[in-house]
């Protein structure tokens, strides 16, 4: 397959493998990504892209999907298992897809929407101003307490009891800590709104029951496939019972056309690798490893964001050390690392400058690495952060960088 794409457009193949090659060299620290397994990208790489399917299974629009009925059905099994969830729509091509699913199910336009704050860990979909979640609906923000940097549940019930709002989401893309959902189940109930967990970052934590589970609380739960789930890019829905033709409805025709085959079955086999004890063991191991990581830097003088981190990630304030988010990405990137500039709570700098670098442990942790390499990681950063403007000391940790990784290849048998 790959020696076809070479031939036939070499322009395009050099670019795959110059990105794989860049996979295999550098340490992956953004959170919000993983390396699938082999059999995950096979299945998107398989006739089953060719199937439109539009409707859902045994209710579809075309002919021709008596196959894909039991692919999609499969996945739906798994995925219910996994979460002990009622209902799950399996078809949202991502997370924010899966979110707006659920605001269509659910509002209007001008509609009351109470999300996390950017700055201090939410997401763009929920509810700022550059998402149509922002544009579309009257959004509250809620945040995180100056004190200590952790969600105070008594503002947030505060926050909902004078603005009632129709849909109250909990979960975020940077908050390092766990997340009581028992707790918003209470502040929902208190103003009668639809309660939402956005757990993309955590769902894989979620399923290995190492972070408590949003489920039993929330009427609907959205979350991606790739970050700790280590599957295929895209999203998912569970929901109670109660609410399942509404989501269905909400996902097609509302918000999405045909669903992408190929990828339900890659994340059906995700699944399946989810539900072996192995990705418990795992996911364990991605906790241990940020701990370990993020514990090192603070022992050097960078401030964690809420002083530790509960999770896969974790937010390092690098301004009290005279950087920015920014600098800090981009040399530790020319150093071999890569993370992802983020802004930090109550931060002053614009979000392309950031005060902050999030950095997460899942896929160095798929690779096999554990304690010992984070503590190795962390002198990397160290060096390079404490020496921002030597280019031979990026050259020398690079170096470093590139041997630690060749003892622990990923995907060294594809493009070969």
């Amino acid at each position: 397959m790959y020696r076809s794409i070479k031939n036939y457009d070499p322009d395009i193949y050099k670019f795959i493998r110059l990105e794989k090659e860049r996979q295999n060299r550098f340490l992956e620290l953004i959170a919000s990504e993983n390396f699938a397994s082999p059999r995950v990208l096979a299945a998107m790489a398989t006739p089953l892209n060719n199937k439109y399917a539009e409707g859902y299974p045994y209710k579809r629009y075309y002919g021709g999907c008596e196959y894909v009925d039991e692919i999609e059905s499969i996945c739906i099994d798994r995925v219910k298992k996994l979460f002990g969830a009622e209902h799950a729509n399996v078809q949202p091509h991502s997370g924010t897809s899966a979110n707006m699913a659920v605001y269509f199910a659910f509002l209007k336009p001008g509609d009351k929407l109470m999300g996390m704050d950017l700055t201090s860990g939410g997401h763009l979909s929920h509810g700022h101003p550059v998402s149509s979640s922002g544009r579309d609906f009257d959004v509250i923000r809620y945040g995180v307490s100056r004190e200590n940097e952790l969600l105070d549940y008594d503002e947030i019930f505060s926050i909902a009891e004078r603005e009632k709002p129709k849909i109250i989401i909990c979960g975020a893309s940077a908050y390092p800590r766990f997340i009581d959902f028992k707790k918003f189940r209470e502040i929902a109930d208190s103003v009668g709104a639809i309660l939402m967990a956005d757990v993309a970052h955590t769902a894989g934590l979620i399923a290995a029951g190492i972070h408590p589970s949003p489920v039993p609380y929330c009427d609907v739960v959205t979350f991606t496939t790739h970050k700790t789930m280590r599957g295929p890019r895209g999203g998912i829905i569970l929901c109670k019972e109660q609410y399942a033709k509404k989501i269905d409805k909400a996902v097609f025709p509302g918000v999405q056309g045909g669903p992408f085959m190929h990828v339900i079955a890659a994340k059906a086999i995700a699944f399946k690798e989810a539900l072996d004890p192995s990705f418990t063991e795992y996911q364990k191991q991605v906790v241990k490893n940020c701990k370990e990581l993020a514990n090192e830097l603070q022992k050097e003088g960078f401030r964690l964001v809420s002083g530790g981190t509960d999770i896969h990630l974790a937010q390092i304030d690098v301004k009290v050390k005279g950087l920015t988010g920014k600098l800090a990405e981009e040399i530790l990137e020319e150093a071999g690392i890569t993370v992802n500039k983020n802004t930090i709570p109550f931060d002053t700098e614009k979000p392309f400058i950031a005060s902050g670098i999030r950095i997460g442990t899942p896929a160095v942790t798929t690779r096999g690495m554990k304690e010992k390499e984070m503590r190795k990681i962390a002198q990397f950063m160290i060096e390079v952060l404490a020496n921002p403007d030597s280019e031979e000391i990026r050259y020398a940790i690079r170096k470093e960088v590139e041997d630690m990784c060749s003892a622990f290849p990923i995907y060294s048998d594809l493009l070969s």
